[in-house]
C-alpha cells in the first residue's frame, strides 16, 4: 500500500484557518479489559499481514483477508471460529488476483466478496472476487486499468439487488481513482462494471482509500485521502439522477482542528448521522474522530475528539458503533509503545470521553493495527499487520467489562 505517496498528495497545499465547532473531550482514562490473541499468523499457508479488520456473521464466525502468505504467498481469505483459523482460499497471483488489502462482505447464502490490489490479468490492476462457502473463488471483474480504474484497496458494499459498489485508488478519467458499481448478472451473463465517478478533475478529491457507504435512494457516501479544496482529502456524496451521478463535497479537510488525510470510511447511526476518522491533524496532532449531522438540507461537520500523536498515527479504518452510541476504533502506530492502540469514545453532555481499551506492546500481542473493530456481544475483535509469535500479525479479542 502506497501510504507514503498518498500522504505526499495530501500535503500538496497549505491549510486555511477556519472556525470549527470542536467538542471538548473529557480527560482520557484507562479501563481494565481482558485482551488475548486468538490467532497469530505465521506468514505461511495461514496467511500474514492482514491490512483490514474482520467481518462477523450471526454465528460469531470471523472472516477477512491476509495481504501476504497463503499457499503461494499472494494472500488469502480466511475464517476464524472456535476451532481456530481456516484458510478458505489462497491467491495464486495470476488471473485470480493477488495481495488483498480490504475486508469482506457476506451475502445471505454465505458467499464472501472482496477485492485484490493486483493480479487479474495482463493489466495486473486488481480484481473483485467471490469465494463460496466451499472455498471456490470466482473473479467477478478484473480491472483493466485506465479509465475503468485500478488498484482497489477497500472492501465492497452490496445493495438489495446484489450489486456491488467500491473504489479504486488509481485509474479513472483523471488517474486519481474511481467509484464503481458492478451490476449483478442475469442468468448466464457476466458482471458489468460502471464507473460512477472519476476523481481528479479539480478540487473534487483524489485517491479514495476507503470504500463506499450506501444510503437509500441511490446515494453514496465516502472519503478521499487527498485532493479537495486544500489538498488534505474530502468527505463526498454521490447522488444519481437517471444514469448521471453528481458529486457534492460535504467537507474539505484543512489539516486544522478538523483533521486531515482520511483513510477510513463512514458509518451510520440510527438517527442518520455519519461518523468517521482522519489519520492526522486535529488539535492533538494524531487525527480526529468526526461526525456529520444532516441539517437544513446540508450537513454539519463536527470534530468530536482529537487523538494525541503525530503524522499519520491516527485511525486508518472504519469505526464501530454500539447500541448505546459508543464509538470504537484503532490506531496503528501511536500509544506508549508507538505500536498502536484500541480505544472507546463515550458520549456525554457536550463532550466525549476517551477510554483506552488496549495499548499494543509491539511483540507477541501484535504491532500496527490497520483494523476496523467489530463487536459481538461484549467482545471486540480486530487484527494487527505485524507482531505476534512469528511477526506476521495477529487476530485479537478484547472482552469489554
Amino acid at each position: 500500500m502506497k501510504y507514503e505517496s498518498i500522504l505526499a498528495a495530501g500535503k500538496l497545499m497549505l491549510a486555511f484557518a477556519f472556525v470549527l465547532g470542536l467538542v471538548a473531550a473529557a480527560t482520557p482514562r484507562a479501563q481494565a479489559q481482558t485482551f488475548k490473541v486468538i490467532h497469530s499468523f505465521t506468514g505461511g499457508s495461514d496467511g500474514g499481514s492482514p491490512l483490514d479488520g474482520l467481518t462477523i456473521d450471526g454465528a460469531g464466525n470471523l472472516y477477512s483477508t491476509a495481504n501476504a502468505g497463503g499457499a503461494s504467498g499472494y494472500g488469502a481469505v480466511f475464517e476464524v471460529n472456535k476451532n481456530g483459523e481456516t484458510v478458505l482460499y489462497s491467491f495464486a497471483g495470476g488471473s485470480d488476483g493477488a495481495y488483498p488489502e480490504g475486508g469482506l462482505i457476506k451475502d445471505g447464502v454465505g458467499n464472501l466478496y472482496g477485492t485484490t490490489t493486483a493480479g487479474g490479468g495482463v493489466a495486473d490492476a486488481g480484481t473483485v472476487f467471490m469465494v463460496t462457502t466451499g472455498g471456490v473463488e470466482q473473479v467477478l471483474y478484473a480491472f483493466p486499468g485506465g479509465e475503468n480504474g485500478a488498484t482497489p484497496e477497500a472492501g465492497l458494499a452490496r445493495d438489495t439487488q446484489g450489486n456491488l459498489y467500491g473504489t479504486t485508488t488509481a485509474g479513472g478519467a483523471y488517474g486519481k481513482g474511481t467509484v464503481f458499481r458492478l451490476t449483478a448478472p442475469k442468468s448466464g451473463s457476466q458482471w458489468t462494471e460502471t464507473v460512477l465517478y472519476s476523481f481528479g478533475s479539480g478540487s473534487d478529491g483524489a485517491i479514495p482509500v476507503a470504500g463506499i457507504t450506501l444510503a437509500k435512494g441511490k446515494i453514496l457516501y465516502g472519503t478521499t485521502s487527498a485532493g479537495g479544496a486544500y489538498g488534505y482529502g474530502t468527505i463526498f456524496q454521490l447522488a444519481a439522477s437517471g444514469s448521471v451521478w453528481t458529486e457534492t463535497i460535504l467537507h474539505n479537510f484543512q489539516d486544522g482542528d478538523d483533521g486531515a488525510v482520511p483513510y477510513g470510511g463512514l458509518i451510520w447511526d440510527t438517527l442518520g448521522n455519519l461518523y468517521g476518522a482522519a489519520t492526522e491533524g486535529g488539535s492533538g496532532g494524531g487525527g480526529t474522530i468526526f461526525e456529520l449531522t444532516p441539517a437544513n438540507g446540508g450537513w454539519t461537520f463536527t470534530a468530536l475528539y482529537s487523538n494525541p500523536g503525530w503524522g499519520i498515527s491516527g485511525s486508518f479504518r472504519n469505526l464501530a458503533l454500539d447500541a448505546s452510541g459508543n464509538l470504537y476504533g484503532t490506531t496503528h502506530c501511536d500509544g506508549a509503545n508507538s505500536a498502536g492502540t484500541v480505544y472507546k469514545l463515550t458520549p456525554a453532555t457536550g463532550s466525549w470521553t476517551y477510554t483506552s481499551l488496549y495499548v499494543f506492546e509491539g511483540g507477541s500481542d501484535g504491532l500496527y493495527s490497520f483494523s476496523n473493530p467489530v463487536l459481538e456481544s461484549n467482545h471486540l475483535y480486530g487484527t494487527t499487520k505485524q507482531g505476534g509469535a512469528d511477526g506476521n500479525g495477529v487476530i485479537w479479542e478484547i472482552a469489554l467489562n
